[in-house]
């Protein structure tokens, strides 16, 4: 699933591809949110992205499957 965060203060949103489900995201955020602390996000490839919960101004839930685009096989 495509995950986008909007951080204030910066123009450009940061974009994460995650197999995490929505619910989890949304747990995550909650918690960060309460405590403080940092959303932590795992991309597909294991590489963790952190994110001060005081300045996420959104978060985007994108599809949960992608489609690939060219012209390969499916």
């Amino acid at each position: 699933m495509e995950i986008k965060v909007g951080i204030t203060h910066v123009n450009r949103e940061v974009a994460v591809e995650s197999e995490s489900t929505p619910e989890e995201i949304q747990a995550a955020l909650t918690e960060a949110i309460a405590s403080g602390g940092f959303l932590t996000l795992i991309d597909d490839k294991g590489r963790k992205v952190l994110i001060p919960a005081a300045g996420i101004a959104y978060v985007d839930l994108g599809a949960e499957h992608v489609r690939a685009v060219g012209f390969g096989a499916i």
